[in-house]
């Protein structure tokens, strides 16, 4: 199903952006691109330190990051990882793509996702970052919202985005 989509998979971290969105490339067959990818050292040192980044530290990562989704939509489509906090950044991904963008948003209940990240290793978005992206958070009006719940895994949630995008294509 060759048809230049970009799928965004956002949410704040813990959500499983990352583990969603590579099933659902491989379930797609399209390329995948984790946004945490794009980030510079600075950014990433700051995030690491436990402080929070400001639109300013974002503009750059967002500009790259519309690049890419702009020459994505061009070529077979692709599936972005990427937190897209607010609706600036995503209206920003919107106007660089030359084809609609499927926006998966996964949601979840603050205890969730704070069990996830304290379980987590070795990355440096960690917990206590978490009320901070809870705060910035907009959530999409528009899009796959998908609520997180313990007893639902990954595959799950690429079986109900894959189910949903499947609804919307015409027959």
């Amino acid at each position: 199903m060759q048809d230049n989509t970009v799928y965004v998979v956002m949410g704040v971290s813990g959500s499983g952006k990352t583990t969603v969105g590579q099933l659902l490339a491989e379930r797609l067959g399209l390329p995948f691109h984790d946004a945490d990818d794009f980030h510079s050292a600075a950014n990433i040192a700051k995030m690491r330190g436990g402080t929070p980044l400001t639109d300013e530290d974002r503009k750059g990562w967002l500009d790259e990051l519309a690049a890419s989704v702009r020459e994505w939509s061009k070529a077979d489509g692709a599936v972005l990882a990427c937190s897209a906090l607010k609706e600036k950044y995503r209206q920003q991904f919107n106007q660089a793509a030359t084809h609609p963008i499927q926006w998966v948003f996964l949601d979840g209940s603050e205890v969730l996702l704070s069990e996830r990240l304290r379980a987590r290793t070795g990355h440096y978005m960690t917990q206590q970052m978490l009320a901070s992206q809870l705060n910035t958070l907009e959530p999409p009006m528009y899009g796959l919202r998908l609520q997180l719940a313990q007893d639902l895994t990954p595959q799950d949630l690429v079986n109900q985005i894959v189910a949903a995008s499947s609804a919307k294509q015409p027959a």
